[in-house]
């Protein structure tokens, strides 16, 4: 109940008996994540009206609104800003306190959230991934996966405790590491013209139908840059088209469509089988690191660490 004055600050009483549980916190951090109580309720398995108690009950016992409907869209005020930001902090020491204990225990379990760019995410990470699984079967990880400026915007909003991407965003909260090496390659498709030549100077690609990746991507960052260091801007070529995916790419390029720049770990299988080919381009150098990414000063959990490692230590692949 609030009650006001005149010359006075409103005042709220608030229900003390009522607790503010982890699992409320844990409600609330998904509806803020997804921006929806539906997606949440699929996502956490309850219905939108238990959702909904949960979230009443925390802002009882706050005394404060803390989401706000905007059409189909469920967006933070400014106090569940603040309580987003805390409720993280206390989910995530819960987490640590676990981890700490079963590792004392003599045991590794649990789970991590990590995220990897469009090609480390699906060309690099799930070998790894399987690798880790045989040394530690009690340790699950959920992988997300998009593009690198996805990624880094998850790990700066604390919605994965680590990333690995294909180039890097300048930022000072940020921490990078080297991982592994990768290289770019000129693609096209075994009718091109250009099939039985093994190289082209720069200046030819102004003349072909090219397949960029997006804005973000890791791949077309590290593109722009090398092609940017012989002369050529990304906008004086023909760009027919821009895709969210090496995979969308990798099959334009099949169909004919045009030619792209795409790392070689993707096209591995199709270069060795001649489905698609291989041409360099002239005073071209497009080798890369793929970077783990952290939040800088932000404490890893014992699981992050012991995963750490385990990457370091297979990072010759």
């Amino acid at each position: 109940m609030c009650k006001s004055h005149v010359g006075r600050t409103p005042y709220v009483i608030r229900d003390y008996n009522k607790r503010m549980d982890l699992r409320q916190l844990e409600i609330f951090c998904k509806v803020v994540e997804l921006g929806s109580f539906s997606k949440t309720g699929e996502a956490i398995y309850l219905s939108q009206p238990t959702i909904s108690e949960h979230i009443k009950s925390l802002e009882d016992h706050l005394g404060a609104r803390l989401l706000d409907r905007m059409g189909r869209e469920v967006i933070p005020t400014k106090a569940g800003e603040i309580l987003y930001r805390y409720a993280k902090k206390i989910l995530e020491l819960r987490v640590e306190a676990k981890q700490v204990i079963e590792n004392f225990s003599g045991k590794m379990a649990g789970e991590i959230t990590i995220g990897g760019s469009n090609i480390p995410g699906e060309y690099v990470l799930p070998h790894l991934l399987g690798k880790f699984k045989d040394h530690y079967p009690n340790i699950s990880i959920c992988l997300r996966i998009g593009d690198t400026k996805e990624i880094i915007d998850q790990v700066l909003n604390n919605r994965i405790e680590m990333g690995i991407v294909g180039a890097k965003i300048q930022d000072r909260r940020l921490q990078y590491s080297e991982f592994i090496k990768d290289e770019l390659i000129l693609v096209v498709p075994p009718s091109h013209p250009w099939k039985p030549r093994t190289s082209i100077k720069p200046e030819e690609l102004k003349d072909q139908p090219f397949i960029s990746r997006e804005r973000g991507s890791g791949t077309r960052i590290t593109m722009e840059k090398a092609l940017h260091d012989i002369g050529i801007n990304l906008n004086t070529l023909k760009v027919i088209a821009e895709m969210g995916s090496t995979e969308a790419i990798r099959q334009g390029i099949k169909a004919g469509l045009g030619v792209s720049i795409l790392s070689k770990r993707a096209v591995e299988d199709e270069l060795r089988f001649g489905v698609l080919r291989e041409v360099n381009i002239q005073g071209l150098e497009l080798i890369r690191h793929f970077y783990i990414v952290f939040y800088k000063g932000r404490t890893k959990s014992p699981l992050i660490e012991t995963f750490l490692g385990f990457l370091m230590e297979n990072s010759s692949i």
